[in-house]
């Protein structure tokens, strides 16, 4: 079982420097353990409105908002790996301001993991969506 770092921003790199050695039948298990990883998300919140469109599994985003201003995010979906694909995003924004999610560059900070040729098209498409739905929350916010 891979010894994996809470989700906070900084621990992006540590996941990205062991991915980066791993075969991919092990990245998919980094994948799911780090999916694994995500806080609960209330079957409650599972609903029409947190359903991410364009997305081949189920995936649910809820934005909350901290006593300290700070975006915090729930999500879900009902596969494993895309779970751990949330994971990753999660990783670039979770617990920041608005406007530090607004000025980073997500698709970059996923960019070394390479999702696009180690995973299905229909477990990537999504992820785009799921983007737009975190920057539009942090616009709302800021």
């Amino acid at each position: 079982m891979t010894n994996l770092p809470s989700l906070d921003p900084s621990s992006l790199d540590d996941v990205r420097e062991e991915y980066e050695f791993l075969e991919s039948d092990d990245r998919y298990r980094l994948l799911i353990d780090l999916g694994q990883s995500l806080e609960d998300m209330p079957d409650a919140l599972k609903t029409d409105a947190t359903l991410v469109r364009g997305c081949s599994a189920a995936v649910w985003v809820y934005p909350t908002r901290t006593d300290d201003g700070r975006l915090h995010f729930l999500a879900d979906s009902n596969a494993a790996i895309t779970k751990g694909i949330i994971a990753l995003v999660l990783l670039t924004v979770q617990d920041r301001e608005p406007a530090d999610i607004l000025a980073t560059d997500i698709e970059d900070g996923l960019g070394p993991f390479d999702l696009k040729n180690q995973l299905s098209s229909n477990r990537t498409q999504g992820i785009p969506n799921m983007i737009a739905l975190i920057r539009e929350t942090a616009e709302r916010y800021s």
